[in-house]
């Protein structure tokens, strides 16, 4: 198993994504084109995969696809972006996932802004 997999603790492959949202994959597929998604190979399949606390309920966190772009810009791979976002930070108390399950959008966005610098 790699790194990125370790911190991650639900998987969710594209067909389960689009059965949580209640769309066809074709539309999950948009959501990774549009990078309000990203997904991660994994397993010895390397089976294309979203980390389930990228979603809330049955629709996209709203502030993942504004924190995906500020990472983006910032020259982040997805796998990078996947371990930012669920790597412990002990100044946040937690995760950057967390966080903005939380709310708290602005704070890791900014930090997200300052890794560009």
């Amino acid at each position: 198993m790699s790194d990125i997999e370790n911190l991650v603790s639900e998987w969710l492959p594209l067909p389960d994504v689009a059965e949580r949202l209640g769309c066809p994959i074709t539309k999950v597929h948009g959501l990774l084109d549009e990078r309000a998604l990203v997904a991660v190979r994994i397993g010895e399949r390397k089976v294309r995969s979203v980390p389930a606390l990228f979603l809330d309920g049955d629709h996209v966190l709203d502030s993942l696809k504004g924190t995906i772009a500020v990472l983006g810009d910032a020259g982040f791979s997805d796998d990078e972006i996947v371990a930012w976002l669920f790597t412990p930070d002990d100044s946040l108390r937690g995760r950057p996932i967390d966080a903005l399950h939380e709310g708290r959008k602005t704070e890791i966005r900014r930090r997200a802004q300052i890794l560009a610098w």
